[in-house]
């Protein structure tokens, strides 16, 4: 394919920015320094219109191709921030900034874009136009959201989005995508149970929230064993136990449990929702104790459309022999599925060979990767709105 010749030759240079940012991280929306450098990088390349400061820090590039009878007009978009991890790859290009790394990759994926935007706006081989779209905030701030808000897609006129995240574990060089849910909802809850404290030799004489708890815990387990559809997907984990005793011989008055709710459909994002509250009341009155339950909803499900996924399955396939395309979905969250809710688009895996897992001290970005994931973005925006 010659997209994937052309970001061969352009891999040093696109290296070299990759490893730029990766040395210098910043959290969800305070990337103003690699918002920034985008932001020259986008008008060095010459690209039409550099919009920055759309949902709080993100960067909008537009390249117009050659003409534009199609009237088509195509997102690719991309991640900045970075995680609050102390790094443990050694690389000569490790963080420069304590207690944070780019562990997960955003650093590959913003080079990847870059590159994308480069070529296109050397090239503008298309007919229609092509946004690039730097997104702050993906781990856990709502990026993706505050971009949609703030009117990405209106403003511009978007029809289509289309995202990529780098996957170890698969080989480098190889795609992986699904229709339908790729990605899982992500929800928080706080059950919180009050009882009646006392001295822990005296346990008669109060209501024990802590084995109230225990009891809820284990319960919880039944609502996805239990009345989730076997062939569906739901994860209910709590991760989080806190009283307000320390002492070895105090039962406390008040427990709070935290945890996440993972699901791929909304019916059991709403199944999930409503037996957490079910059971966490339930257990406690029969304990003859009280529960409070809060729970928030998260990002939503990232869900890739039909079309779009066939079309992204097929520049995929121009790029590379190796295209898994009913890979399992995962029960991590993704806020680009606010960009999937406001238009139709698609989301896939582009390999990152053997490393450390994502959100892992040791994971590392493969920068062979990068010609596999310029290529995909670029032949997007090539396949979609061909040249007039």
């Amino acid at each position: 394919m010659p997209v994937k010749n052309r970001f061969a030759e352009m891999l040093p240079e696109i290296t070299a920015w990759r490893r730029e940012f990766h040395e210098n991280p910043e959290l969800l929306y305070e990337v103003h320094r690699t918002a920034g450098r985008v932001a020259e990088l986008l008008r060095e390349f010459g690209v039409d219109e550099v919009v920055e400061g759309i949902g709080r820090t993100g960067v909008v590039g537009v390249i117009r191709g050659k003409t534009d009878t199609s009237g088509r007009v195509i997102g690719l978009r991309a991640d900045m921030d970075a995680l609050p991890i102390v790094e443990q790859t050694g690389a000569a290009y490790a963080s420069k900034t304590p207690g944070v790394m780019h562990a997960c990759g955003h650093d590959g994926h913003t080079a990847m874009l870059l590159g994308a935007a480069k070529y296109l706006a050397e090239t503008r081989n298309f007919d229609g136009t092509a946004i690039v779209i730097f997104q702050p905030a993906e781990e856990g701030g709502g990026g993706g959201l505050a971009m949609i808000e703030d009117g990405l897609a209106e403003r511009w006129g978007i029809q289509e989005f289309y995202g990529m995240h780098n996957m170890p574990g698969i080989p480098v060089g190889t795609f992986a995508i699904r229709e339908g849910g790729i990605m899982a909802a992500a929800d928080q809850f706080e059950i919180t149970v009050t009882g009646k404290g006392g001295h822990a030799a005296k346990p008669h004489e109060g209501i024990d929230p802590v084995l109230v708890s225990a009891h809820i815990i284990t319960a919880l387990q039944s609502i996805v064993s239990r009345n989730v559809d076997p062939l569906k997907n739901g994860v209910v984990s709590a991760t989080v136990v806190q009283t307000d005793s320390t002492a070895y011989n105090v039962i406390p008055q008040v427990v709070r449990l935290k945890g996440t709710a993972r699901s791929l459909d909304p019916h059991v994002r709403d199944q999930l929702q409503e037996g957490i509250t079910r059971v966490a009341t339930g257990v406690a009155t029969a304990f003859g104790a009280v529960a409070e339950v809060a729970y928030n909803r998260g990002y939503p499900v990232t869900v890739n459309h039909p079309d779009e996924t066939g079309h992204a399955i097929e520049v995929a396939r121009m790029i590379s022999a190796d295209v898994d395309t009913d890979v399992a979905p995962m029960m991590g969250g993704e806020d680009f599925s606010y960009m999937l809710e406001a238009r139709p688009g698609a989301y896939i895996f582009v390999g990152n060979g053997d490393t450390a897992m994502v959100h892992h001290p040791a994971y590392d970005f493969d920068d062979d990767a990068i010609p596999f994931g310029s290529s995909w973005f670029a032949g997007m925006v090539e396949a979609r709105m061909p040249a007039a």
